[in-house]
């Protein structure tokens, strides 16, 4: 498959994609939405924008061409916060050695350019192929993932998914999920000058802290995915206390579980529990979950077998990208809520996970132009005329 991409105006979207401020928190990706539902409409596809929550907005747009499956092109709007140390204004997008650079190039607004360009194209191929193809960009991946999951509600069928991720245009086929329960250990309260009156909360948590360790070294380690890595279980954070001179009677944790593909999210909340049957036996310790914090979702995979992902790997390859995979993500992404949608899918995107959420987070000018390629590509295979 032969194609050129129109570089000035990949780079002309992404200048414009950057210069909306989608810090999360506290996101607000309403603005770019528009811009981006008029831009696709002008490709010739029917776009809405769905708020999720007032001013978290997705926009949905959608080009039916015949009978045949559905295919999704996704991506989020949203970006980390700034932070410092930017060598440049980060809402301005700089080029420089082949780089772009600015908050969002990499993770994900340049995917988003990527499938525009790609979008754009399949517009103009109509003769090419047949079906439905959505161009989905959602609010708030960064944090709890609720543009994607109010999306997966709505209950569309679709049969195959695009997510774009950096992966320097390789093809990742599975991610972890996550799950992170905040823990309630009980003490009794006393005063400081007579703690033996009371029962310290967080002597408590020490205790457990203890086990939480032992566990994830022991057990939970152990569960590997060949794409992945291994599951893990941490604590991110803890509080204890309210008082200066009172003994605290109460001290919470932040776990941090991360779940690799094939386990079962309810037998991991039940595997948590039963640290806690064995913190009170062994130590008399008081904990129970007490609530758990949004997270991105769970973990997923994509058959390697499947066509979709043969036909990534194909078109990376082609479009000669040096690691075409398949690889598996650390951390979570959208994938999941799609393949909630019946979607079998891939992510595959321009940039590094190395330089997204740093200062000078960047794009390679190449590998950004390519991406468009290989988009166009694995959905010419997917809705190709047979």
């Amino acid at each position: 498959m032969t194609a050129v991409t129109d570089a000035s105006r990949m780079i002309e979207w992404l200048t414009t994609l950057v210069g909306f401020d989608t810090q999360n928190p506290p996101g607000r990706e309403v603005e770019a939405a528009s811009w981006l539902a008029q831009t696709l409409e002008s490709f010739g596809l029917d776009a809405r924008i769905d708020d999720a929550r007032p001013g978290r907005s997705n926009v949905i747009a959608e080009l039916r061409n015949g009978e045949g499956p559905t295919f999704a092109f996704n991506s989020h709007i949203d970006v980390v916060p700034v932070g410092d140390g930017w060598s440049s204004d980060p809402f301005r997008l700089r080029e420089e050695h082949g780089r772009l650079y600015g908050r969002g190039a990499c993770d994900a607004k340049g995917a988003i350019a990527g499938m525009l360009e790609a979008v754009c194209r399949l517009s103009a191929e109509r003769s090419q192929w047949r079906g439905t193809l959505l161009a989905v960009f959602v609010a708030d991946e960064e944090t709890e993932s609720r543009g994607a999951k109010a999306y997966a509600e709505t209950g569309r069928k679709i049969d195959y998914a695009v997510i774009g991720e950096p992966t320097s245009n390789g093809v990742v086929t599975a991610h972890k999920g996550s799950l992170r329960p905040v823990v309630a250990v009980s003490g009794k309260s006393a005063h400081s000058g007579t703690p033996d009156l009371g029962i310290n909360a967080v002597y408590a948590a020490a205790k457990l802290l203890g086990l939480i360790e032992r566990e994830h070294r022991d057990s939970v380690s152990h569960h590997n995915h060949p794409l992945c890595g291994s599951a893990s279980l941490t604590v991110t954070r803890i509080h204890g206390g309210h008082a200066d001179n009172v003994v605290p009677e109460r001290c919470e944790l932040l776990l941090d579980r991360r779940m690799v593909p094939g386990e079962d999210e309810e037998r991991v909340k039940a595997e948590i529990e039963q640290l806690f049957e064995v913190a009170r036996a062994e130590f008399g310790v008081a904990a129970e979950i007490v609530g758990y914090q949004p997270t991105t979702g769970g973990a997923t995979e994509t058959d390697a077998a499947h066509p979709i992902v043969r036909a990534a790997l194909e078109a990376s390859k082609a479009r000669g990208v040096t690691a075409p995979g398949p690889g598996g993500f650390q951390g979570g992404c959208d994938l999941v809520h799609f393949r909630s949608m019946g979607a079998q899918g891939i992510v595959v995107g321009p940039g590094s996970l190395a330089a997204a959420h740093k200062p000078d987070e960047f794009v390679p000018v190449n590998e950004l132009l390519v991406s468009s390629l290989i988009y166009r590509d694995i959905a010419l295979t997917m809705l190709g005329i047979s």
